[in-house]
């Protein structure tokens, strides 16, 4: 948890330990290091009952409660011995409290001392330096401080075999692998690290054997040159990507038409912030949902898919370029700033199975057996159309992608019918994209009249809600995560199931309720129920199971 600023201002870092695998954040702290006189004082009052809090001495917190567990270290007096260089030792200061918070929590030394060597492999010197300091910390707390609060570190092989990814990253290997060619983006918190990354990756691994590289990568001007080189770069037959924020979503708009009407391939990552206009740049939300649902004007509709995790960001990466060839149009990537700039564990990514999709596409031979086409004509009462690339070397296979009025053989025209007839296929198109999205995750008791529908990472927060709901109330409860919108079948059938759906989301105004709403048949909207959140930080299971039981009566 940062600050939108420069200049460096208080910083929170949250890490989550439990036998039970739950990884949401956590509403309650239990353990904090206060090392900011800034914000310490409201950190502490902000506590719940039973907490402990290590200390820096001067900072003289533990007047302020009675009801919690309080540490007080020197750290001036004990870095000192450890670091001669004066100007070091405000940053050594801070491996202090590392060997006190390993002694308090039980913490192996070895393995502190294993992280500490693997971090400055190449750099002997500062890894004794930060062990030194490590070990003066651990010394002290096994002098001077008696355990006095309920928390430990228990040794687990639960995460043998994880590795620890951010959402940005994985998403940037996904793309990789998904054969993307061309990327141009805009610096954005917090979408800036999945281009960054993508750049050191394909540096590495996408490089020919003639020492040249296979792909472009463009930092453009803004956001709104940033969507038009994907547009372009669709059409030209490449797998074209970009990625942003809300603010940037904002400025692709009228391209986000463009793409859609003249049906032109491209990804769009959207790591969501919180808005409107500025907001919050370093908070989560989900609140693009439906912005980015009929982005443009007039009548239009888009595909997105919804990761809740980093393996997902890694697959759906491939789906979604497969899905903009198949269905010729912009695949929006609903990602947000917790999932893509947080660390998660995640089990190591596999190597794609299934061969890239690059959908309708005529070459030369398919047109001297077909003698002409017509671009925009549904032959297969699909709602979609046969292309061409340019270059293909075919008398009949240009066309013109246009963005006004056409008919079937891509010519203007401002006809009634041909304009009726060309957004109705491309309604019929958007239907049929409900077979080839992401399914949703269905997890059903057969006997509960209460279900829960969220999306993206939402999710990790209902997973332990439920078991809340069910060891604390006996409240068994059904889930359904959605994973793409268009929504499929299921989605139906699982409100049609429950006499009352909640769904949880992490924007003000109930946003996938909305699309919900104008999907469901009119009789089953008034099963559902809407849980949202839109504070920026992450959300919490007992802030679900709370809302809930005060919505259910109980």
């Amino acid at each position: 948890l940062f600050p939108s600023n420069i200049a460096g201002l208080p910083t929170w870092y949250t890490i989550r330990a439990n036998k039970d695998g739950y990884i949401a954040r956590k509403k309650e702290i239990d353990f904090v290091v206060a090392m900011n006189s800034e914000t310490a004082q409201e950190d502490v009052m902000s506590l719940a009952s039973g907490a402990a809090v290590l200390y820096d001495e001067p900072l003289n917190l533990s007047s302020l409660r009675q009801d919690l567990v309080f540490y007080s270290v020197p750290y001036d007096k004990l870095v000192a011995p450890v670091c001669p260089e004066a100007k070091l030792r405000k940053l050594v200061k801070n491996m202090i409290y590392v060997g006190v918070v390993a002694k308090l929590l039980e913490i192996d030394m070895a393995e502190v001392e294993k992280a500490i060597r693997k971090q400055f492999a190449k750099k002997v010197k500062a890894a004794n330096l930060n062990l030194a300091a490590v070990q003066a910390g651990f010394d002290y707390a096994a002098a001077n401080l008696p355990k006095r609060d309920p928390y430990v570190i228990q040794r687990m092989d639960k995460t043998t075999g994880k590795i620890i990814i951010d959402g940005n990253a994985a998403a940037a290997l996904g793309c990789m692998f998904a054969g993307v060619t061309m990327v141009s983006w805009y610096p954005i918190t917090p979408s800036s690290s999945l281009p960054e990354s993508l750049i050191e990756y394909m540096k590495r691994f996408r490089i020919g054997a003639d020492g040249k590289a296979t792909f472009a990568i463009v930092q453009a001007e803004d956001e709104l040159a940033a969507v038009g080189m994907v547009v372009g770069a669709g059409w030209a037959g490449a797998r074209a990507m970009t990625a942003t924020a809300g603010p940037g979503i904002s400025l692709m708009a009228e391209f986000a038409g463009l793409a859609y009407y003249a049906e032109v391939p491209g990804v769009i990552w959207d790591i969501q912030r919180v808005g409107p206009s500025t907001g919050l740049p370093t908070r989560t939300s989900q609140g693009d949902i439906l912005f980015n649902a009929f982005l443009s004007h007039g009548d239009t509709k888009h595909i997105f898919l919804i990761p809740c995790s980093a393996e997902e960001c890694f697959t759906m990466a491939q789906d979604a370029f497969d899905l903009a060839e198949r269905f010729q149009t912009l695949i929006f990537v609903m990602s947000d700033l917790d999932l893509g700039m947080n660390n998660w564990m995640a089990d190591p990514f596999k190597y794609p199975e299934k061969p890239i999709e690059r959908g309708k596409v005529l070459d030369k031979e398919d047109l001297d057996r077909l003698g002409n086409f017509a671009r925009y004509k549904d032959v297969d009462g699909d709602g979609v159309g046969y292309r061409t690339l340019p270059g293909t070397d075919h008398p009949a296979a240009a066309y013109f992608a246009r963005g006004s009025g056409h008919n079937e053989k891509s010519q203007y025209s401002e006809r009634p019918d041909d304009f009726e007839k060309n957004m109705e296929r491309l309604n019929r198109k958007f239907e049929t994209a409900r077979s080839f999205v992401p399914r949703p995750e269905v997890v059903s008791n057969e006997k509960s009249k209460v279900g829960f529908i969220a999306y993206g990472t939402s999710h990790w927060a209902l997973v332990e809600s439920r078991d809340q709901l069910r060891r604390e109330y006996n409240i068994e409860t059904d889930y359904l995560r959605l994973r793409a919108y268009p929504f499929t079948r299921e989605v139906h059938e699982f409100v049609k199931q429950h006499d009352r759906v909640y769904v949880v989301e992490q924007n003000r105004d109930a946003q996938m309720l909305s699309l919900l709403k104008l999907d469901l048949e009119a009789t089953l909207v008034p099963r559902l129920r809407s849980i949202a959140h839109i504070h920026g930080l992450p959300l919490d299971a007992r802030s679900v199971t709370d809302e809930l039981m005060t919505m259910e009566g109980k």
